[in-house]
């Protein structure tokens, strides 16, 4: 297995979404296609039920997947397709917008006290950006967790790992994501389809994530002018891109235990038009979409 090296690292940067809700972007607009298949990650995390309760009212989306993946809290779901549903601590909902769809997302009061999930955008291909839309829910106790002899855990969303796939299969982009824990003083080494791109987002603890540990043999993007301590290990709220060349990751720890997202998919290389909850490929189809929009023929069948 050809490691593969770091390409860049990005620190989180806070903003404010939907109607109201305070979250950290991973990365976004200013980064395609650097993550191409992968367009957005948001980060929400808060204790603080008026940074979350005003949640995503009714908005439309056309030419593309996302995928939101709850750690603590409550969202619930209501879209024109007709499903509704609630997801909790350790579910996924996975939504293909396809032709266009139109949907809310509300955060409802935590049980815990802290609402804390992540939302990703994933690009569709021209050929698809039009499909018939899809709706899927994954519980908790339907997310397979595999135990390593090294005390790794990884639980497998989307791809595989020791010979068990996750539960959500036959998705365009063929995505892997999987929430993986390494225990301190431990390794996580993982195969994954040459070509594709792939990133982490470290949850909790730090760790290493190639074996150059050189913090200057990358770029890192949102530290602050003054942030004067360039390391090569990373911690919470980074995100690590890897370059394309390699077959594999590796990552280590030292004292902390680390715990991260890792998610890779298959690269479309096609242009980009993008406008708010929209994105296909030329500036004509979002005038399309705009037009259908608010014509009311925005969504097909």
């Amino acid at each position: 297995m050809t490691i593969r090296r770091i390409a860049k690292i990005f620190k989180s940067r806070p903003t404010i979404e939907g109607a109201g809700v305070h979250l950290k972007r991973a990365f976004g607009y200013s980064q395609v296609p650097q993550f191409d298949p992968f367009l957005m990650l948001d980060d929400f995390h808060t204790s603080n039920p008026d940074e979350y309760l005003a949640g995503f009212p009714w908005h439309p989306h056309r030419g593309i997947e996302t995928i939101t993946y709850v750690l603590q809290g409550l969202v619930e779901h209501g879209d024109s397709m007709g499903n509704t549903g609630v997801i909790g601590a350790g579910d996924v909902q996975w939504m293909t917008a396809g032709c266009g769809i139109i949907h809310q997302e509300m955060p409802q009061l935590s049980p815990t006290g802290t609402m804390w999930g992540f939302q990703f955008w994933a690009n569709l291909p021209a050929g698809q950006k039009m499909m018939a839309p899809r709706y899927r829910d994954v519980k908790a106790g339907d997310i397979p967790q595999v135990s390593l002899e090294n005390g790794v855990t990884v639980k497998v969303i989307a791809g595989e790992v020791a010979g068990v796939r996750g539960p959500v299969r036959d998705i365009v982009i063929e995505p892997e994501m999987l929430d993986i824990t390494v225990p301190a003083g431990a390794e996580f080494s993982h195969q994954l389809p040459a070509g594709q791109t792939a990133f982490a987002y470290v949850l909790s603890g730090e760790g290493y994530f190639d074996d150059c540990r050189d913090a200057y043999a990358y770029e890192m993007v949102g530290h602050g002018w003054t942030d004067l301590e360039r390391r090569c290990i990373c911690g919470p709220e980074t995100v690590v891109l890897f370059e394309h060349d390699g077959d594999g990751i590796r990552v280590t720890t030292n004292g902390q235990a680390l715990r991260f997202l890792f998610v890779s998919g298959k690269p479309l290389g096609e242009p980009v038009a993008w406008y708010g909850p929209i994105v296909m490929n030329t500036q004509e189809e979002l005038k399309v979409a705009f037009e259908e929009y608010q014509n009311g023929t925005f969504v097909k069948g």
